[in-house]
């Protein structure tokens, strides 16, 4: 099972805060600013999650 960091909207879509601050915590977890991070959209195309994958080999 892969080790992820995941964050989602306090009002269910995310706000730039909370895209930030996963970003810092990304950051802060040592991740690679090329790794690729994977989102779930609302149908109105906003962002309700998003989720990097923690280890190399889980890509």
């Amino acid at each position: 099972m892969p080790t992820s960091l995941r964050a989602t909207g306090a009002a269910k879509d995310m706000t730039l805060d909370e895209l930030a601050a996963f970003v810092d915590d990304a950051r802060k977890a040592g991740i690679a600013g090329d790794r690729n991070v994977r989102a779930e959209l609302s149908y109105s195309g906003k962002i309700k999650e998003v989720e990097i994958i923690l280890s190399e080999n889980d890509d």
